[in-house]
């Protein structure tokens, strides 16, 4: 499973952006996919995640109704919208992907397969 990560870039306080992470491979997006971040000096977090049917998302309580996590099943993408970003949003971003159904998604340790991140930088 290789998932790769994309849309980062710089943007000012109050901008948008969406990110976005294609699984291939093996099961694809299937168990469901999150978003976790690290900023400099910080240890990384969680931010949002979505289950294979897209019925239940999850979201960091720094990014609810800021953020919005959607899935596309049929290309193997998950999104991350984010809104109004914020400095304290910079960070590299990682997308994840688990192995089984059944897991916290709100954890790291739930997931087995992980992105290789892109940077959003947000200058106030």
């Amino acid at each position: 499973v290789q998932l790769q990560a994309s849309g980062g870039g710089l943007v000012q306080a109050g901008d948008s952006l969406t990110l976005s992470c294609v699984a291939s491979g093996r099961d694809g997006s299937k168990y469901g996919m999150g978003w976790f971040r690290q900023a400099p000096g910080k240890e990384r977090e969680f931010v949002a995640a979505t289950t294979w049917s897209g019925r239940n998302s999850y979201y960091a309580d720094s990014v609810e109704g800021r953020f919005n996590i959607s899935k596309d099943n049929a290309e193997n993408t998950v999104y991350l919208q984010m809104n109004s970003l914020k400095a304290e949003d910079a960070a590299v971003y990682y997308c994840a992907k688990p192995k089984v159904y059944g897991k916290d998604l709100t954890h790291g340790t739930s997931y087995s397969y992980w992105g290789q991140g892109t940077l959003v930088t947000v200058s106030s």
